[in-house]
């Protein structure tokens, strides 16, 4: 919002009115709602499971294969103490016997969408590289949750219907 209007709402008895200098493309970035035709629906964030598992680096391998495995999950991020993704553990870490530190374990630096990138450019990236799934992270680094390339097609199709 402009400082002009800013003003304008502190004039009419708005009491907290700030003016977002960073703009629509970051407030989409951390996550926040979008409204209109490609709000929020339409992104990544509102497709994304919030429920994927998450360990520290100083947990064992052995630890956390069974927490994720009774979850009925195949990955794990890794995160810091504030929730920012630094690794992820998948299938070839839970493979192993071996019981090795997360930190040893796990694949660095994972590639992760913003919870504002629309899900038919998500869709069409999940099968050019033929990916399962993609970390959502907000732009600062934290984990939004992870979106399912069935739940993305299934979303993709639900909004290409026709309205009735």
């Amino acid at each position: 919002m402009s400082p002009r209007a800013a003003s304008r709402l502190e004039t009419l008895g708005y009491g907290s009115v700030y003016d977002y200098v960073a703009g629509k493309a970051d407030w989409g970035s951390a996550g926040l709602p979008l409204e209109g035709e490609n709000g929020s629906t339409t992104r990544a964030a509102a497709h994304a499971s919030t429920d994927v598992p998450t360990c520290r680096l100083d947990e064992s391998l052995q630890t956390v294969r069974r927490r994720v495995g009774d979850a009925g999950w195949e990955i794990c991020f890794v995160v810091d103490a504030g929730g920012v993704v630094i690794g992820r553990l998948g299938r070839r870490a839970f493979g192993s016997d071996d019981d090795l530190a997360v930190a040893v374990a796990m694949t660095e630096a994972p590639s992760t969408v913003r919870p504002s990138a629309r899900i038919g450019d998500l869709v069409e990236r999940m099968r050019r590289q033929n990916l399962s799934s993609l970390p959502v992270t907000t732009s600062d680094g934290r984990l939004v949750g992870l979106l399912l390339r069935e739940t993305a097609e299934e979303a993709l199709q639900r909004m290409q219907q026709p309205r009735r």
